[in-house]
C-alpha cells in the first residue's frame, strides 16, 4: 500500500521558471522606458525623451515578455 500523497497543483515548477523569466524580460522593458534626466531643464532635449531604445526596444520587450508570461500560464505542468 502506497501511502504517498499525489497533490495537483495548477502550475508545476517550469511553470514558475517560464513565468519568472517572462516577469524578467518585462521589468527590463520597463527599465528601459524609465526616463533619465535631462541635464539643463530649461532646454527640452527630443533625442532623450525619444530614443529608439524608449519607443522601440523597450515596448518589444515588454510586449515579450508578457507572451513568455501567457505561455508559463498556458504550458500544462509536468509531473
Amino acid at each position: 500500500m502506497n501511502m504517498e500523497k499525489k497533490t495537483n497543483t495548477l502550475f508545476g515548477k517550469d511553470n514558475y521558471l517560464w513565468m519568472a523569466i517572462g516577469g524578467g524580460i518585462t521589468l527590463l522593458g520597463i527599465l528601459l522606458m524609465a526616463g533619465g534626466k535631462n541635464p539643463d531643464p530649461k532646454v527640452f532635449d527630443d533625442s532623450l525623451v525619444y530614443s529608439a531604445r524608449r519607443i522601440t526596444v523597450a515596448p518589444i520587450l515588454i510586449l515579450l515578455g508578457l507572451v513568455v508570461e501567457i505561455y508559463g500560464i498556458m504550458k500544462k505542468p509536468t509531473v
